[in-house]
């Protein structure tokens, strides 16, 4: 029995020549120190986007990719088909982990100088790679087309319109059309479903042969610097001294690591669930505050914090001269070290490159920027701020509250954050000068002149020169004299 299966499988191998297909892909020799925990990340890319591929199949089999339907199909799969909100989830969080085990193998990848010679087209086809990544993570956000999807698409939409002379017609390209309809979701879907995992697996599919073609870098050394003409003869000689096939020899930590990324995806879509959807588009619902993905948080948080006069440029400008960084990369910097430990430089660009990348984020989280349209009606001012208050103070307080100036001050830390916390406002500004910010505005903050009568003023600045801890006087104004304690 065992010879005539050994019969078989070897007439398959003959016609197949699965053997030599195994040797020169998965088999194929590589560096010993290559087999390390540095090395982890792009299997774990490729996993994440198995998954997603696998997801996304099943969602659309339910998905109806049309204005009125769209909606109407997540809040079915969240609610009523039976593990419908886990599915969600799992292409949720994969996408999330794809994009960041990705920027991760990026930073390694540049760390370690593997886009030097003779490795520059697989830098670039992994460059290539990392924005179609990105452009499945944007395209997957208008799917879910809630309030967030929405507004996010609008706000992509106004920065695309920036663009000179084209602008416009790039806005119609994207949107298929001069506004936001049903046939924007069907062209996005299209994208998403079609076209970019069709050129990722395309793009996937020249990168592994790049790498077979190439090799695997080897584990950077100090003083073992890259030279053209020696380079190719080292890494043969690296090969036959200490080579070892991928598998089964090199790939134990990636399978390691290949696990506890998805016994994390599915933690985090167990416990936490999938994201949204946050109420149906409504184009005339103005009082929202969209956030964008995990991953776009950062440009949520750029753009939220720009002066108005740079946005156009920052925005425009700023990503074409990052995108031909990248590109012209391996061919800038195409020999020598590679070894971080010799490249200061490189390691302070991560550096900085990654918490920037994590401020920008957490900010984008808390987006204190936003308004809280209803801490006017739901956060009430705090008995200490009200005790011992005289009748025009206390009138001041309730024009405070009911005049929506707490959607954008909070006091004692509740309330919104757009403007200065008020509970300590007397100790900064003086009645003047609190009258004049309240009557004329001045940096974020606009006129209130005229919605609000003299009374009203009156009593709103009296309340808030009442806001100073009660061992620390308010301040005072320098051009009166002071006068004696009694």
């Amino acid at each position: 029995m065992i010879k005539r299966l050994q019969q078989i499988a070897q007439w398959f191998d003959d016609r197949l020549h699965l053997t030599k297909l195994f040797e020169s892909t998965a088999g194929h020799h590589v560096p010993k120190s290559s087999g390390s925990w540095f090395y982890v990340f792009g299997s774990g890319t490729l996993l994440c986007l198995m998954l997603q591929l696998v997801t996304g199949t099943c969602l659309a089999f339910v998905y109806v990719p049309s204005a009125d339907e769209a909606y109407l199909t997540l809040e079915y799969l969240t609610y009523q088909q039976p593990l419908g909100w886990f599915l969600r989830a799992l292409h949720y969080w994969g996408s999330n982990f794809m994009v960041g085990i990705m920027m991760l193998h990026m930073a390694q990848v540049f760390l370690f100088g593997a886009y030097k010679y003779p490795r520059e087209l697989t830098w670039i086809t992994g460059v290539l790679l990392m924005f179609v990544t990105l452009g499945l993570a944007f395209t997957g956000q208008v799917m879910r087309f809630d309030q967030d999807a929405y507004w996010g698409l609008g706000i992509g939409t106004a920065i695309m319109g920036r663009v000179p002379i084209i602008g416009s017609d790039l806005v119609h390209l994207m949107l298929a059309g001069p506004i936001i309809a049903g046939e924007t979701l069907s062209r996005f879907f299209t994208l998403h479903v079609f076209i970019l995992p069709g050129t990722i697996l395309a793009l996937i599919g020249v990168h592994l042969r790049l790498v077979l073609a190439k090799g695997i870098n080897e584990y950077p050394k100090p003083g073992v610097v890259v030279k053209r003409e020696t380079y190719d003869q080292e890494y043969e000689a690296i090969i036959k001294k200490e080579g070892v096939p991928f598998v089964p020899a090199a790939i134990s930590k990636d399978l390691v690591f290949s696990a506890l990324v998805m016994f994390a995806i599915f933690t985090c879509a167990a416990v936490f669930g999938p994201k949204g959807p946050k109420g149906f588009p409504d184009p005339t619902y103005i009082q929202t505050a969209p956030q964008p993905d995990f991953f776009f948080l950062w440009v949520y948080s750029v753009a939220a914090l720009l002066p108005p006069y740079t946005e156009t440029f920052v925005l425009l400008v700023g990503p074409v001269v990052a995108t031909l960084a990248l590109f012209a990369l391996p061919f800038i910097s195409n020999t020598g070290e590679k070894s971080a430990r010799k490249r200061p430089i490189a390691v302070l660009t991560v550096v900085v490159s990654l918490l920037a990348l994590s401020l920008l984020t957490w900010a984008g989280i808390r987006s204190p920027w936003s308004p809280e349209m209803t801490a006017w009606t739901s956060d009430s001012t705090p008995a200490a701020f009200l005790k011992g208050r005289s009748p025009l103070e206390l009138q001041g307080a309730l024009v405070l509250q009911y005049k929506q100036c707490r959607n954008c001050h909070s006091l004692d830390g509740i309330g919104g954050e757009r403007g200065p916390d008020l509970s300590r406002i007397a100790t900064r500004l003086t009645r003047d000068q609190l009258i004049r910010q309240v009557i004329q505005g001045g940096g974020n903050m606009p006129a209130y002149g005229k919605n609000l009568s003299p009374a009203e003023v009156e009593a709103l600045v009296a309340f808030m020169l009442t806001l100073h801890p009660s061992n620390v006087p308010p301040v005072r104004d320098s051009t009166i004299p002071a006068q004696a304690a009694l």
